[in-house]
């Protein structure tokens, strides 16, 4: 038995249906002769005579086409029924959209609800991705990246006008200063160095996660205020800060442990050459790894997971893709960098200038610290990091989700997420920003 519907021809019971009694059937056709007076014969008893029959006189009737059954469009048949394939009905000659069976519509476009397509993207759509989230959502993207540039630069400026105006650093540029007068400079310099990139990766930290959130929503097609945008990454914060720090310390380890033999080996002969070698060795490891635990970031602020699985997500995304990742996040730096600088250069020679050292001041690098100095250079740090922080954040979201896209069809996901019709309403996984 068959009790699957639809199994069954047209006009006649499934085999389901049983043997079929009480089921009206019209009469089987009878291959033999038979007896006009049987109970199968349909001929009347009483035929006219045959020569009282003649032909109709004029031409046939003409004959109104019918209309087509219902569900066929409402419309006649038009070229392409009964002819051979390649005709116009077969989508050939005439291309898409022509009349007749088979016309080819070609392959339907992605799905866009919002800054992307959601499909596997080109390097130019995560670009344009990223400053079409700048643009669609201006006052939040830019209102975050303001003021984390804002407070950063601020403590930076106090730092520098306060500490390092106190340290002497005059060891550096003394050809004869003895070697405890540039241990003392240095380390001085380091101290306050270290000091300024610290506040500088809290404040990008910061910024970075805000701004995952989003262009994360910017993907949807879903607006977000510079609240909900806090409400949401808050939680993670803190092991984003434990995230990048581990990812700063890692580097540093490999190269120290590369160059270690180097190190070991004294003053031997072999020990520079050796050292040279551990250190580019090590440097290119390191290099490998930053890049593929590159997207670990995006992963533990979108997927709320741990560091720990964070950066085995990332190790997976990237895993045959490096090149990839590689080259579309040093692009997406060069480009952030050049931006800078165009708006940096031309603050620091007005500041270099307005502080009284000149324009060679500048060029040489012999500008004070003077209050006037860090002010307006601060200024143009301040332009400049709001307009390169949502670049590099947006390229890096874009690209966690362009992979995610190409090994687990997140695609469908995202689709759902954003009411896209006819692709359900519910998510079988994780949705960035959903």
């Amino acid at each position: 038995m068959n009790d699957t519907p639809g199994w069954a021809s047209p006009g006649r019971s499934a085999p389901s249906d049983g043997d079929g009694q009480g089921v009206p059937r019209p009469a089987e056709p009878v291959d033999g002769p038979t007896d006009a007076s049987g109970p199968t014969s349909k001929w009347s008893k009483e035929q006219p005579p045959a020569d009282d029959w003649s032909a109709p006189a004029g031409p046939p009737p003409a004959r109104t086409p019918q209309p087509p059954p219902p569900g066929w469009g409402g419309q006649a048949p038009g070229p392409g029924w009964g002819q051979a394939p390649g005709g116009p009905g077969w989508g050939g000659p005439q291309g898409p959209g022509g009349p007749g069976w088979g016309a080819w519509q070609g392959r339907p476009q992605a799905a866009k609800p919002g800054v992307i397509p959601l499909r596997p993207l080109g390097v130019g759509e995560i670009l344009d991705g990223a400053v079409s989230t700048m643009r669609a959502h201006w006052r939040t993207v830019l209102g975050i990246s303001l003021a984390v540039a804002v407070v950063t630069q601020i403590m930076t400026v106090l730092l520098q006008g306060f500490v390092l105006t106190d340290i002497d650093t005059t060891a550096l540029n003394d050809p004869g200063a003895s070697l405890d007068e540039l241990g003392d400079a240095l380390g001085n310099t380091f101290v306050v160095t270290g000091a300024i990139l610290a506040i500088t990766l809290l404040g990008t930290i910061v910024a970075t996660a805000l701004l995952t959130t989003v262009t994360s929503r910017a993907v949807l097609g879903k607006p977000v205020s510079t609240a909900q945008a806090w409400a949401d990454a808050r939680p993670q914060l803190p092991k984003l800060f434990g995230l990048t720090a581990l990812m700063a310390l890692i580097p540093v380890a490999i190269v120290g442990v590369a160059m270690a033999p180097g190190m070991l080996a004294g003053d031997s002969d072999g020990a520079t050459g050796l050292l040279a070698i551990g250190g580019l060795a090590g440097l290119g490891v390191a290099v490998w790894l930053v890049v593929r635990l590159s997207l670990a970031s995006p992963a533990l602020m979108l997927e709320k997971q741990g560091i720990g699985k964070a950066m085995s997500r990332s190790l997976k995304l990237v895993r045959g893709a490096w090149w990839r990742v590689f080259g579309i996040g040093l692009l997406a730096a060069v480009i952030a960098n050049i931006l800078a600088s165009i708006i940096v250069i031309p603050f620091s020679m007005i500041a270099s200038v307005a502080a009284g050292d000149g324009p060679s001041g500048f060029l040489t690098g012999t500008s004070g610290v003077g209050w006037t100095f860090l002010v307006i250079s601060g200024v143009g740090a301040v332009i400049a990091s709001m307009l390169t922080l949502p670049v590099t954040a947006g390229v890096t979201v874009l690209l966690y989700i362009d992979q995610r896209i190409r090994r687990e069809a997140l695609d469908l996901d995202l689709a759902r997420a954003a009411g896209v019709p006819g692709q359900g309403t519910g998510t079988s996984g994780p949705v960035p920003g959903s």
